[in-house]
């Protein structure tokens, strides 16, 4: 078991309910069984197509959502068997960066009472003791101590991402779970964000899971990577071990979509067939079949163990 994050056997279902008296009717699977370790000082990527699972997964690794069965033990401890005062302790060293800035962040808060908030939540600071803290702090990202007093419509996207960045950074975490943090930017900004968020964490010794379905920003930025496809993980690998040797035919038709800046360059692509099935009713054996251009006869019935192929390269397929 990994000392700083480990997962084993993570389940996360969601119930589907009908009726007046709300029966349920079925479960969604949106993560069902997943086992992996997060090594400190690491940016672990999660990428895949959308519905894999990805974004629900980093919501429960950070205790947002309440999980279905498994066990999560970050620094040694299982903070799914914990109360909720042992976990607000140990929460202290988890922060969060959401999807859409825009969205991410109250309209009605300044920025002072934003990137505070957390410092008031756990009791680390307040009054002018406060104010020097998110001062400091919007300096760290980029931003300015003037800016404390002003609301988030009075900002662009790559600034309010800044600001869910210093909020994320308020109470000095050790592990940031960052969900698609540069999607919702322009082209010319993600760059920057992505440059902030490597300094910061050689600054502050962070360990990152960065979740995305850009291969080409999860390659730029991470030292490993997790392909997921309904809910599980199909292969994981270190990041130049991965993108130069992929094994997984789902791991290899989405490194065929990752464009080539170069008009020259001729690339073939992988076309899957069909679309993702639902995580309602899934496909017996390994889910990927349906669409998978290397499907054998087992690959109907039998679902795939997640080996080692090579040293620190796991891949699930009978291939």
């Amino acid at each position: 078991m990994n000392d700083f994050y480990s997962v084993e056997d993570l389940k996360k279902y969601f119930p589907i309910r009908r009726g007046v008296l709300s029966h349920e009717v079925g479960q969604v699977k949106a993560v069902d069984g997943v086992s992996f370790d997060i090594r400190e000082g690491e940016t672990l990527g999660i990428a895949g197509e959308s519905g894999c699972g990805k974004t629900t997964l980093g919501r429960c690794l950070i205790g947002v959502l309440p999980v279905t069965s498994g066990n999560l033990f970050f620094m040694g401890q299982n903070i799914n068997t914990m109360r909720r005062r042992e976990f607000n302790n140990i929460r202290l060293n988890m922060g969060m960066i959401f999807q859409d800035p825009y969205s991410s962040l109250n309209p009605r808060m300044t920025v002072g009472d934003i990137v505070g908030e957390p410092l008031l939540n756990f009791n680390i600071a307040r009054g002018s003791e406060k104010d020097k803290m998110v001062a400091e702090l919007l300096t760290k990202v980029g931003l300015s101590k003037r800016h404390i007093y002003r609301y988030p419509h009075e900002f662009s996207g790559g600034q309010k991402q800044r600001i869910g960045i210093a909020r994320a950074l308020a109470v000095h975490p050790k592990l940031i779970i960052a969900d698609e943090p540069v999607a919702a930017l322009d082209v010319s900004v993600r760059a920057t964000i992505l440059n902030l968020m490597r300094d910061l964490q050689t600054e502050f010794n962070l360990t990152y899971v960065f979740i995305s379905h850009d291969l080409s920003v999860v390659k730029h930025i991470c030292d490993r990577v997790m392909i997921m496809y309904l809910g599980k993980i199909v292969e994981i690998a270190e990041t130049d071990e991965l993108y130069s040797r992929p094994e997984h035919p789902y791991t290899k038709a989405l490194m065929s979509a990752i464009p080539i800046p170069d008009p020259t360059s001729k690339k073939e692509r992988i076309i899957l067939p069909g679309d993702v099935p639902t995580p309602v009713n899934l496909p017996k054996g390994c889910r990927f079949h349906p669409r998978c251009l290397e499907a054998k006869q087992e690959c109907h019935g039998e679902e795939p163990e997640l080996i080692e192929v090579r040293e620190g390269h796991y891949v699930a397929c009978h291939d």
